[in-house]
C-alpha cells in the first residue's frame, strides 16, 4: 500500500515538473540580475525573447545625471541612457525549461556574448554568457522579482 502510493506520488511529481518544463513564457516577467543592480523585465515579441533593464538599484552616476552606455563599442550609442536598454536579445525556447541562441549584453564592459538560459524553478534562472562554446562562461543566478 505505502510502495503504492509512493509510486503515484513520484509519478504526479515527475509529471507535474514536466508540464511546468513545457511552459515556454514561464520566464516571461521580471528578474532581479545577480549583483543585484538591475531589474530585466523578459518579454516575448513573435516566437523569441528577449530583455530589457527596467530598474536600476543606483540609476544616477557621481554628477546626478542618468548612467548611459559609455562604454558600449559604438560611439554613437554611449550617450543612451542605460534605462530601458537591451540586455537580452532573440532567445528561442528549446523546450525542458532552456532558452538558446540568444545574447546578453553587458554594460558594465560594453561586450555581448552568447548566451544560453535555464529555469531553475518558477523564480530562479540560470543565466549563462559564454564566448564560443558554453564551457567557456560563466553562469549567474537571477530571481524573479514580485
Amino acid at each position: 500500500m505505502f510502495r503504492k502510493k509512493l509510486l503515484s506520488i513520484l509519478f504526479i511529481m515527475h509529471f507535474g515538473i514536466a508540464a511546468f518544463s513545457q511552459n515556454k513564457d514561464a520566464i516571461l516577467g521580471k528578474w532581479l540580475n545577480a549583483s543585484g543592480e538591475g531589474h530585466i523585465m523578459i518579454y516575448r515579441s513573435g516566437d523569441k525573447y528577449s530583455g530589457k533593464l527596467v530598474w536600476l538599484k543606483n540609476p544616477e552616476n557621481d554628477k546626478g545625471q542618468l548612467k548611459r552606455d559609455t562604454r558600449n563599442p559604438n560611439p554613437q550609442q554611449r550617450t543612451r541612457p542605460l534605462m530601458g536598454i537591451q540586455i537580452l536579445q532573440n532567445f528561442v525556447y528549446l523546450g525542458d525549461g532552456v532558452w538558446e541562441d540568444g545574447s546578453i549584453y553587458d554594460p558594465k564592459t560594453g561586450k555581448t556574448y552568447s548566451c544560453k538560459i535555464s529555469m531553475v524553478d518558477n523564480n530562479k534562472l540560470n543565466i549563462r554568457g559564454y564566448v564560443g562554446v558554453s564551457l567557456l562562461g560563466r553562469t549567474e543566478a537571477w530571481q524573479r522579482v514580485n
